[in-house]
């Protein structure tokens, strides 16, 4: 957000239960935060005005949906150009297997998580997609040995 918004006690408590459950009705909602529905429709709209709530989604569970293989790799790159680095971030971000896509500060260049059905398919992703980029350096793989926590 680009203008930071001034949140009190409520405003936090509201953001807290619609982390924990997007679906809350506003009478729910409100009886969580122990405000009346009026009153706390009003702040979770303004919280939505003011870009603090950006959306709303489904979590899905990637094993569910064939993507039960989570990888994160570091990105090294040699790029001397704008252009280069810019062609670069597009053609990852359009890879429907990635699912987070970061430049980063420092090294590595880039951190990108990817969801993928199995190794073999990581390889496909690895060896025919991000390492055939002109710019890429060094990759460098990470695989998950227990998630701990997750999530915003």
């Amino acid at each position: 957000m680009s203008n930071e918004v001034s949140l009190d006690a409520l405003d936090r408590e509201i953001l807290f239960q619609l982390r924990q459950d997007g679906r809350l009705t506003n009478v729910e909602l409100a009886k969580r935060v122990g405000l009346t529905p009026p009153p706390c429709l009003r702040r979770v709209k303004r919280l939505e005005e003011a870009g603090v709530i950006a959306g709303y989604r489904a979590v899905i569970d990637p094993e569910a949906v064939g993507r039960g293989l989570e990888v994160l790799i570091d990105v090294e790159v040699s790029a001397t150009d704008r252009k280069t680095f810019l062609d670069f971030e597009d053609t990852v971000a359009s890879y429907e297997e990635v699912t987070e896509f970061r430049r980063m500060f420092g090294r590595p260049d880039y951190f990108i998580r990817v969801a993928v059905a199995d190794h073999a398919a990581y390889e496909a992703f690895l060896t025919g997609k991000l390492t055939g980029i002109p710019c890429v350096l060094h990759v460098e793989s990470h695989l998950t040995m227990k998630t701990i926590k997750a999530g915003p």
